[in-house]
């Protein structure tokens, strides 16, 4: 019962928010190609998974762990967020490249949310389930992980959108990777930090706090931005 629960805890967070991008939707995708989105970006954890543990032992040695601000940076951009955020892109491409069914700017967000939760999905039952403390660590990783998923997915979709339909810029086309990384190492980055030092955990957890209720307001703006291009066709964000 225990492990039913903490599978519970760990899948649920990522379900909710699936729902609840589908259903702002006004002109919903075939299920059939959201799961498949879903299912790649679960996926992207094996390679994920192989490229982050090769990148650490080149960074602090096998078995080696970060124990610096610097190094607990590095941690967060070039063993976690880089790797991951480029597999889940390549997800994306590939469930986008042929679809004949990509044809509204917020569909891009979609597919993309649908890819980032796959991958929060497997990643948060790798972390809850069989871990001792797992309702406090589930309860953390719903308030905080899985919702960071999720807007790192919303970013990547909205440049992908603006890149695919807008403007094929360079500066559209890096942005579809950049500005996810760069959202994703930041947090990571006051994750890793918190535990640093002891007087810096109540500051580091307040900045953190702020940096995700930004990041999150901006991603609703996009989304509502994305909403308002496929309706009225005018350029609000």
């Amino acid at each position: 019962m225990t492990y039913l629960i903490a599978l519970a805890i760990a899948v649920v967070p990522a379900l909710l928010l699936w729902i609840y991008i589908w259903k702002k939707d006004g002109n919903p995708e075939p299920t059939s190609k959201l799961l498949k989105a879903t299912l790649w970006g679960a996926v992207t954890c094996v390679p994920i998974v192989i490229v982050e543990t090769m990148v650490s032992n080149f960074l602090f040695g096998e078995g080696g762990e970060a124990v610096s601000a610097i190094s607990h940076t590095a941690d967060a951009f070039l063993v976690a967020a880089i790797p991951e955020e480029s597999f889940k892109l390549l997800a994306l491409w590939w469930v986008l490249r042929k679809n004949p069914y990509f044809d509204e700017h917020f569909d891009a967000i979609v597919y993309s949310v649908c890819v980032g939760l796959g991958f929060a999905t497997i990643e948060n039952i790798g972390y809850v389930v069989g871990d001792g403390n797992w309702a406090s660590v589930g309860i953390m990783r719903a308030i905080f992980s899985v919702p960071g998923h999720y807007a790192f997915a919303v970013l990547m979709g909205y440049h992908y959108a603006r890149y695919h339909f807008v403007n094929r810029s360079f500066l559209n086309k890096i942005s579809i990777w950049g500005v996810p990384v760069l959202a994703h190492g930041i947090y990571d980055a006051l994750v890793m930090n918190i535990g640093i030092n002891d007087y810096l955990i109540l500051p580091i957890f307040a900045l953190l706090v702020f940096f995700c209720v930004k990041m999150h307001k901006m991603c609703n703006k996009k989304i509502k931005a994305q909403l308002e291009l496929d309706k009225t066709g005018e350029i609000t964000a």
